[in-house]
């Protein structure tokens, strides 16, 4: 039998961001409560600001029975000598018996102790208690609240509970509040409790006072209102969608509204007013004409007939803000891009400081600027003395503005305001758009350097934190990794691939290596292969396959994993691969470290002479990519498949039995080129 069951829990506002970070967890928290009382059932999770449900349309009244059957330990163990030993009693008192209770079964092979029982299913409303207080206590907000005089805490006090099975209130006490048949509406609608005495009244009590339940019904409600928005002032609403559920999350009775700020405030570099307006007030950013307006969204969530002072209080917030932004924004640009005091900063134990950390990169930049020289200059069009100044001073300004009073107000604007601070100082554009894209990309995903001079840079200023926190011992370890390595060598990666550039990991490791103290660089090497694996799209055995070919360049691996796993993905490879295979399993005999010399004079059978003919043929040739060598040596099948039935390969005459591995270990190591085939798996 079931019946439906609402549980409310009533708190002052809950914050957002720790909210959000953690509602898939409350949900799954509670399905694991229902598995392991035994009352699985199909539930609802919901939130507003002040309110956490659950809502089961149908729960069981009780338990299902369930059978313990538990085994013990072996007889001879649980009894020695006629007396009943440690083991056996430890058994008899986990199970609640006595030992003369116990029972025997026989279980590999054993006789040992054996206990059963039938234990009959609780009511539920005798398990709730339990299960809410395990619930709201499995909720890792982060910072958490004491209240009054408790000792147990919460992200917010908890103000009213109510817990209904049908229409009946079940006894429940959460932090010292009973739980009973009331809730509450919207602030500006009812202070007091409202009474529900029918649950089946629950939505419609709440949205007579203005609260809309269900998160995904006021997220669509805010998103129809900026259309709206949009149509009627002809504007353009951005839709930041973590903004948008934050939003969401802190609204019980959203209303999407429209002001504006002074003109004047348009002088600001666009990010730095969408930062304020985003991180000081969740405002939503509007644009006109693909321009940053002077105008912006609040979702209030206010109820009142007339949401023109909310306007008017929100255009009064804004003001300060950005006018403090455009005096930080001004006298920066007085200021100019001063490095001074970045020799106080310190970037890490062991690394010195932020002027050294400079340094470094400047080192790292212009050798990886002296590899990639030539494809530099056709790119900019500027000569290799013209370069090296440039590449000198992006390195030296990109972590000017870390001083700057609007960096210190906006850390998230580092590089973007040395951006516009270089560019209004009259600097390079290549140097400019550098230091804007130092930190490129940000994520997985993420926009690239626009250019290979701006992509040197972003490689080097990874490299060196990369490099340097390995040498000071500050390694990634599980899933940890404070300092973003491996964000870094995703990054370094995807750059490498994007501008086709050569990256000899271990060459330029080595390289750069002087540049640091001591450490096992084998590590490093490592940790950079595992992200390399991580990094590429394709079927992991294709990725082996090729790093086991000893390659040791990135782009060139990117470049075979490709090729490789566009032959392997089709439909008619997996049959074919099969000879393949066979191929790898015969050369795992030969030393392939050694010359292996085919002598055709010894050929006896003539399949022999025609699959080393077109062997030979293949790999004498010159192909446009690794795709189409790959698939001219998987042609070499049909032939291999008649020179595996006409041919004995472990022939008696040993001559012949070496001339014809060699046949094999040939083609076997031409592939190995590119990649180790026996490492491929479908």
């Amino acid at each position: 039998m079931t019946k439906p069951l609402l549980i409310e829990i009533g708190v002052e506002e809950l914050p957002a961001i720790p909210l959000l970070k953690i509602v898939k967890n409350i949900e799954k928290s509670w399905k694991e409560l229902l598995i392991e009382y035994h009352l699985e059932s199909a539930f609802e999770f919901i939130y507003t600001p002040r309110r956490l449900v659950l809502r089961h349309e149908a729960i069981p009244l009780t338990q299902s029975d369930q059978t313990i059957e538990l085994v013990g330990p072996p007889v001879m163990v649980a009894v020695r000598d006629g007396e009943v030993t440690k083991a056996g009693e430890g058994f008899a008192r986990k199970c609640g018996v006595t030992f003369e209770e116990l029972g025997r079964i026989e279980n590999k092979g054993k006789e040992c102790l054996y206990f059963k029982q039938e234990q009959k299913g609780l009511e539920t409303v005798t398990l709730l208690q339990e299960m809410l207080e395990k619930w709201l206590g499995s909720m890792a907000f982060g910072k958490m609240m004491r209240w009054g005089n408790r000792k147990d805490e919460f992200i917010r006090p908890v103000r009213w509970v109510q817990v209904r099975l049908d229409n009946d209130v079940v006894d429940v006490e959460l932090f010292g509040v009973q739980s009973d048949s009331k809730t509450y509406v919207h602030r500006m609608v009812n202070f007091n409790p409202i009474e529900v005495a029918n649950v089946g009244e629950y939505d419609t009590i709440l949205a007579e006072g203005e609260v809309m339940l269900y998160h995904n019904d006021r997220k669509s409600k805010i998103l129809a209102q900026f259309e709206v928005l949009e149509q009627e002032s002809s504007i353009s609403i951005e839709r930041d969608e973590t903004l948008l559920n934050e939003v969401v999350a802190i609204t019980e009775n959203p209303k999407a509204l429209l002001g504006t700020f002074d003109e004047l405030f348009l002088e600001l570099p666009p990010e730095a007013i969408i930062a304020s307006m985003k991180e000081h007030q969740r405002y939503f950013p509007v644009f006109e004409n693909g321009k940053l307006s002077n105008k912006f969204i609040v979702v209030s969530n206010a109820v009142t007939d007339d949401y023109s002072k909310v306007v008017a209080g929100n255009e009064r917030v804004l003001k300060p803000r950005l006018a403090d932004g455009l005096f930080f924004y001004r006298n920066d640009l007085k200021r100019g891009l001063l490095t001074d005091g970045l020799e106080k900063i310190t970037f890490m134990d062991g690394l010195g400081s932020l002027t050294d950390k400079i340094e470094r990169e400047k080192k790292i930049a212009l050798r990886l600027l002296e590899l990639y020289m030539e494809q530099v200059k056709r790119e900019t069009g500027k000569s290799e003395d013209e370069l090296k100044e440039l590449m000198s001073e992006a390195i030296s300004l990109a972590k000017a503005d870390l001083t700057s009073e609007m960096v210190y107000e906006f850390t998230e604007l580092q590089g973007l305001m040395g951006y516009y601070y270089a560019k209004a100082l009259g600097k390079d554009e290549v140097v400019y758009q550098a230091i804007k894209e130092q930190y490129f990309p940000l994520g997985e995903g993420a926009e690239l350097p626009s250019s290979i001079f701006s992509a040197i840079v972003a490689m080097a200023i990874k490299l060196d934190t990369l490099i340097g926190l390995f040498s000071v011992g500050k390694i990634p370890t599980g899933s940890k990794d404070p300092f973003a390595l491996r964000r870094a060598v995703n990054g370094i990666v995807r750059i490498v691939i994007k501008y086709n550039l050569p990256f000899k990991t271990k060459e330029i490791i080595e390289m750069l290596n002087e540049l640091y103290e001591p450490y096992d660089i084998q590590k490093l090497i490592t940790f950079i292969v595992e992200r390399i694996k991580k990094s590429l799209d394709a079927n992991p055995s294709v990725i082996t396959a090729v790093l086991e070919s000893g390659e040791q360049d990135i782009n060139e691996i990117a470049k075979k994993v490709l090729a490789l796993n566009s032959i392997v993905s089709s439909n008619d490879f997996k049959e074919q691969f099969s000879t393949f295979k066979r191929v790898a399993n015969i050369s795992k005999e030969i030393n392939l470290d050694n010359e292996l010399t085919v002598d055709k004079s010894l050929f006896v059978e003539p399949i022999e002479n025609e699959l080393y003919d077109e062997y030979n043929l293949t790999i004498d040739k010159e192909y446009n990519s690794y795709e189409d060598k790959l698939s001219a040596m998987f042609a070499l099948k049909p032939k291999l498949d008649k020179y595996f039935d006409d041919v004995l390969v472990n022939a008696e005459d040993e001559a012949l039995k070496n001339n014809r591995k060699n046949t094999i270990g040939s083609i076997y190591k031409s592939f190995r080129d590119i990649a180790d085939i026996k490492e491929i798996t479908i």
